[in-house]
């Protein structure tokens, strides 16, 4: 009916009718998402190329799964992964919000199934599938696959993001809540307390591919503290959804008791965070032994022994770095970060194109500046330059997402803070200029970036207040606030694998 429908209205208004749509479409979308870089006219060409094609893949997402390999490509059959949530929603949320909700209703249209996923592991909750078209799950290999629970917190993590940035409080109530509960009873029974009250996760596998079902990996333990966390919130706001649901005061209450008692593991003698429960006494990967053509590892080495090396397929404690900034912001300083930074990057062998975008804001934070335009560059020219000689199977859509998310979030250094947002900005050398739009809570502002100062242009909406470099600004349509850039830190530059220094092909 919907085809039919769509070519009805297609003849009626004919060609001209479809193109003016369709530049009406593309304009607004422009408006809100473009990415202006100076100084490197083909990172500028390939961030709207991978603009344009998040944009394809997601805006006509339709209650559909968003393909880990774009609208058309054959690769995966079709498959969604946590590509989505964590990669291309963060996009769509500050660009096409509706995209988002889409996306995120698709999820919700498949609880049932995970539910009873997650009934099979003899579970509470839901457990989504780790790669799925319609709901069940599509991998037979479980240590990559069922044990890679962190999915459910990166769903989470996209419902909590996408409301605190739409104030979408009717998604929340019907779509929102329901998802943050089952996810969070789902931690609550794959979790345990120690005799000493700490909570812990056992036997689970995080975004590192070589390893698996591993105790507390501090990826999966922070964002499901952040996911339990969620929940307790949402169900205090939407008490009716919440009786519904069979939500009690002493579950909500045992969630945050779970989330507050959330071990992360830390090996005090080397002063860094480890991956998981004892990654750092794991014996190091021979990379000096390895071959540049032995990369990938996966195609070259049994999973047996990738899986008890210290060996890093793509961004894993880096990428927590990200994505729970605030966690580590309260209780650690930018040194801490640095030191966890430098230790994984030699381990890290982007054997996987999910992890170039990541390493690049992690890099830009720590002051790493031209090694995050290095990372950079890898993930915009992903498929341009066909890096990984597979394009022919489809796009990287979530690395090209990751383009966005390296400027944005790297070099304007943006982060969600609740109902406010966040920057520290600053550039590499061989950027003259950076500006960007982002949509939030009903306003469109524009932030351009210099060497030594920044500009908060307000374009639409009510006056927004934000933070630069952990100052106060409010920016109205009337009166743009322009801030000084302070200078960064300098820190030795860290190495990394032996035949695997980013791409400097721009």
């Amino acid at each position: 009916d919907q085809v039919d429908a769509a070519l009805a209205a297609a003849a009626h208004d004919g060609w001209p009718g479809l193109l003016a749509d369709q530049r009406a479409c593309l304009d607004d979308f422009w408006a809100r998402a473009d990415v202006e870089v100076s100084g490197d006219e083909e990172i500028q060409q390939a961030v709207r190329f991978a603009l344009f094609h998040v944009l394809q893949a997601g805006a006509r997402a339709e209650r559909r799964a968003i393909p880990a390999k774009g609208l058309t490509g054959s690769g995966y059959d079709g498959h969604a992964f946590w590509d989505t949530e964590m990669f291309v929603l963060p996009v769509l949320t500050h660009t096409a919000p509706a995209a988002v909700a889409e996306a995120l209703r698709w999820r919700y249209s498949t609880l049932d199934e995970a539910r009873e996923r997650a009934a099979q592991l003899g579970l509470a909750g839901a457990a989504f599938p780790w790669r799925t078209i319609a709901g069940p799950e599509g991998s037979a290999y479980w240590p990559a696959g069922t044990a890679a629970f962190h999915v459910n917190a990166g769903i989470a993590d996209a419902v909590v993001r996408y409301v605190e940035a739409t104030d979408d409080t009717a998604f929340e109530r019907e779509a929102g809540v329901e998802l943050l509960v089952e996810t969070a009873r789902l931690w609550r029974s794959l979790g345990h307390h120690d005799a000493h009250g700490v909570f812990h996760l056992d036997g689970v596998t995080g975004p590192d591919e070589y390893s698996a079902v591993a105790d507390d990996n501090a990826y999966t333990n922070l964002m499901a503290r952040q996911n339990l966390l969620a929940a307790a919130d949402v169900v205090e706001r939407h008490p009716r959804e919440a009786a519904r649901l069979g939500v009690d005061e002493e579950e909500s209450a045992a969630w945050r008791d779970a989330a507050g008692a959330m071990h992360v593991p830390y090996n005090a003698e080397l002063g860094v965070h480890e991956q998981h429960s004892g990654f750092t006494r794991y014996q190091r990967w021979d990379f000096d032994g390895t071959r540049s053509d032995q990369y990938p590892l996966l195609l070259h080495f049994p999973y047996f022994d990738l899986y008890r090396k210290q060996v890093v397929k793509q961004a894993d404690l880096v990428l927590a770095l990200y994505t729970c900034d605030g966690w580590f912001a309260e209780r650690y300083d930018e040194e801490q970060i640095a030191r966890d930074f430098a230790y994984y990057e030699p381990l890290t062998v982007r054997d996987s194109s999910l992890s170039a975008c990541c390493q690049a804001v992690v890099a830009a934070r720590t002051g790493h500046l031209d090694l995050a335009y290095d990372y950079t560059a890898e993930a915009a020219l992903m498929d341009l330059h066909d890096l990984e000689h597979n394009t022919r199977d489809g796009l990287h859509i979530a690395s090209l997402a990751g383009t966005w998310m390296a400027l944005v979030a790297g070099f304007g250094g943006m982060r969600r803070d609740g109902e406010r947002l966040r920057f520290a900005p600053r550039l590499p050398e061989r950027l003259s200029r950076l500006a960007f739009h982002v949509q939030f809570r009903g306003r469109r502002l524009r932030v351009e970036i210099d060497a030594d100062k920044t500009t908060y242009e307000l374009l639409d909406g009510p006056p927004l207040d934000l933070r630069h470099h952990g100052d106060a600004v409010t920016v109205t349509m009337t009166e743009p606030a322009v801030r000084a850039v302070p200078p960064g830190p300098r820190r030795a530059l860290p190495e990394q694998p032996r035949h695997r220094v980013p791409n400097q092909t721009s």
